[in-house]
């Protein structure tokens, strides 16, 4: 975890010190984004830990408030995270389990540290989909797990011109019920990512 934080100070230092293109006036963080993201991601339950590339996109509006910045803000995302193992019941049969679709809806709260970086503190709701699948031979079963949680996480916004901005986050989720074929049940899921995006502001 504390490798995580320092990651994300360290890329942050980077981004308030990169010039922007265009100086921006008025209330630069106001408005209407949307954003492209991508980085790490970890997975860690009571059965052990995975981790994988995190890709996706959001949208968000945001409302400058002098010296405090407000928004809403909705994200999808997949992940390459999966678990493999051989061999499950039988000779030569697979089961895979993996990270599918995530859908988290929240608001953020930012306060900028210059004209054109905003450090920010944000939290919401998450719904993350597990995937598995078994072959054995010719047959194939797949299923599927919807996990309920929240996220919290920070970051640091630099715009690079009048429309455009890059970011850097750190964001922790928690998953705990989990909805399947099954029914529905506790769980304690962790999941730590480290996402860089760029976006654009209308």
């Amino acid at each position: 975890m504390r490798n995580l934080i320092l990651s994300v100070a360290l890329a942050g230092a980077a981004l308030s010190a990169f010039p922007a293109a265009a100086q921006t006036t008025g209330a630069p963080f106001t408005g209407l984004r949307i954003e492209g993201v991508a980085g790490y991601d970890a997975l860690k339950d009571g059965h052990g830990s995975s981790d994988g590339l995190v890709y996706g996109g959001g949208v968000g509006y945001d409302v400058q408030l002098n010296n405090l910045v407000v928004g809403a803000e909705g994200e999808l995302t997949g992940s390459t995270t999966d678990t493999r193992t051989d061999n499950f019941v039988s000779q030569g049969d697979r089961f895979r389990v993996g990270m599918g679709r995530d859908v988290y809806l929240g608001a953020r709260v930012g306060f900028p540290l210059n004209p054109t970086t905003l450090a920010y503190a944000k939290g919401g709701y998450t719904n993350a989909r597990i995937d598995t699948r078994y072959t054995s031979g010719t047959t194939e079963v797949r299923d599927h797990t919807d996990l309920d949680g929240f996220r919290l996480g920070a970051g640091l916004e630099h715009q690079m011109g009048a429309n455009t901005y890059i970011k850097g986050e750190y964001r922790y989720s928690n998953y705990g019920r989990a909805n399947g074929s099954v029914g529905s049940y506790d769980i304690d899921a962790d999941r730590h990512q480290i996402v860089a995006g760029v976006g654009m502001r209308f």
